[in-house]
């Protein structure tokens, strides 16, 4: 019976060593990935920033206040843009997004532009309206992908197919935080645009509002960009927080089971021990 625990008890190690191996590459990986993916990152901040500049100028000197853009009108339908992952073992990464899209649309009719392959199989599954046929994929996603999208965002609400635009993204804080994040894309609320951007010598060759109904398509490319890069290494750094936690788990469980394994083998030798001693005094 000894004998027999003893075996259960190897194999389960074998197993859990073999699980082992797999999440610490997993881990490398992900570290290795981790990396480019915040210089990424980091590379996408100063072309979101210009964006912004450039549409708040126009914002501050726009006196029609009949531009779609800046214009909200009565919400009978969203359109929520959602960067998810390309795939899962990333913690809560995915479901937390889908959470907050959920909390957030509630009983509103809503269409989505998903961006990642869990967003795409989700809401296809779910049997909800997609914006765009194309797979977007987070990793592989570039600028010129970012303004594809944003010119069909454009077309959609400028056709009224929906009245709001929201994006769903996970914002990176640092390796140990990331934040899911919902923020309004269109209309453009005046409060996200920052301040001091105004230049006091820009002139424009056309009116500010055909100047801003230009540059919205730029801004939000730029926008989605940005998501679409902080939302990779995001993924990254809770895929890479996954495989340390199981990792480590891997390797307390280890320990544990050859404790278990040595106690075991202890007590089949006292037991052989005492059945001889026992043998021999008879």
């Amino acid at each position: 019976m000894a004998g027999a625990s003893m075996k259960d008890i190897k194999l389960r190690i074998r197993s859990v060593e073999s699980t082992m191996q797999i999440t610490k590459a997993m881990q490398l990986v992900a570290t290795s990935k981790l990396r480019r993916a915040k210089e990424r990152m980091e590379s996408s901040k100063p072309f979101g920033v210009l964006a912004r500049k450039a549409i708040a100028a126009a914002v501050a000197r726009c006196q029609d206040h009949n531009v779609p853009f800046l214009t909200p009108r009565e919400v009978k339908r969203r359109c929520y843009v959602i960067i998810a992952g390309e795939r899962g073992l990333a913690g809560g990464y995915n479901s937390n997004i889908f959470k907050a899209v959920a909390a957030h649309c509630q009983s509103m009719e809503y269409c989505v532009l998903p961006i990642g392959r869990k967003a795409i199989d989700k809401y296809q599954h779910m049997g909800v309206e997609l914006l765009d046929d194309s797979q977007y994929r987070v990793e592989s996603a570039n600028v010129g992908a970012c303004f594809r999208m944003a010119n069909r965002l454009v077309e959609g609400y400028n056709s009224q197919q929906f009245d709001e635009v929201w994006l769903v993204y996970t914002d990176f804080h640092t390796m140990m935080d990331q934040q899911v994040a919902v923020e309004r894309m269109l209309p453009i609320e005046r409060a996200t645009l920052p301040e001091d951007a105004t230049p006091v010598a820009t002139v424009y060759e056309e009116e500010p509002a055909e100047t801003l109904r230009q540059v919205v398509p730029d801004y939000l490319a730029g926008k989605l960009y940005s998501a679409v890069c902080d939302s990779f290494a995001s993924e990254v750094a809770m895929r890479r927080n996954a495989m340390d936690s199981a990792t480590k788990n891997a390797d307390a469980m280890i320990s544990d089971l050859r404790l278990r394994y040595n106690r075991a083998r202890q007590g089949a030798i006292t037991q052989e021990i005492t059945e001889i001693v026992a043998g021999a005094e008879e």
